[in-house]
């Protein structure tokens, strides 16, 4: 992997990872189209650790007080968060454990992430045709997103587009959906990290400058796609990134099908 390989695979991690596009159908698609061979999935785990720091800068108040509650009576709100962030975190660590090895095969086929992210665009579109919600995160809601949350490690299937879909369709507001699926990001992406740990400590050393330069452009990225996806909401416009879906998809399956 070169420096100028990790530039633009953390720029398309920083960018997809909140935006409703598909972070691991972007880098399986990027990687074959630039030809860069990784064993196992060690960049795709460090690149997603920058997405993890910038939701926790961007978050960091609401972070803070989700831990406060842990430790003070009458913070009930947030404790029920804290449950439901634990709640829809359980699918994923099922899914991951009974499926790893499938999981893993599937980033090495481009074909398949290439369909997947024309699923994905079809479900943001979807979210057309769902009533304006009004909710909080309840029980339903959560247990919901985390199901949606599990089927996102498939490459190709958004984690933020899908998760925020499912709150959309349980009723959830738009911005209270999209605000759960960054919180629920952090056990998410933190689990990968520590799950693939072996394969980050044995990164070889003549990586280690590109995979950090790639987890820097990640993080400054995704910071920029949290702002913009709650922007793109409030404004709407959500459904619009199923056409881009569409797009992407089209032309993975023209180059690798």
């Amino acid at each position: 992997m070169s420096y100028y390989d990790a530039i633009i695979l953390g720029i398309l991690q920083g960018l997809t990872e909140f935006l409703p596009i598909s972070s691991s159908g972007h880098l399986v698609l990027a990687q074959a189209i630039l030809k860069v061979k990784q064993s196992g999935v060690s960049f795709e785990v460090l690149v997603h650790l920058g997405s993890l720091l910038a939701v926790l800068v961007y978050f960091r108040a609401r972070v803070f007080a989700l831990l406060r509650s842990l430790f003070v009576k009458d913070m009930n709100q947030e404790r029920r968060t804290v449950l439901h962030l634990i709640i829809a975190t359980v699918p994923a660590v099922v899914a991951a454990l009974l499926f790893r090895d499938l999981f893993e095969r599937a980033f090495s086929e481009p074909a398949f992430a290439a369909i997947m992210l024309l699923v994905t665009g079809a479900i943001l579109i979807s979210t057309r045709f769902y009533s304006s919600g009004v909710r909080q995160i309840r029980w339903l809601s959560a247990i919901v997103i985390g199901i949606s949350q599990a089927l996102a490690i498939i490459p190709g299937i958004s984690r933020s587009g899908i998760t925020i879909s499912a709150g959309m369709a349980t009723g959830v507001n738009p911005s209270r959906a999209a605000e759960f699926s960054f919180l629920l990001s952090i056990p998410a992406i933190a689990g990968a990290v520590i799950f693939k740990a072996d394969e980050l400590i044995s990164i070889s050393h003549d990586l280690i400058a590109q995979y950090l330069i790639g987890l820097a452009i990640t993080f400054v990225a995704s910071l920029f796609a949290v702002y913009a996806v709650l922007a793109t909401i409030r404004r709407g416009k959500f459904l619009y990134f199923g056409f881009y879906c569409f797009a992407a998809g089209a032309v993975g399956l023209y180059l690798f099908l």
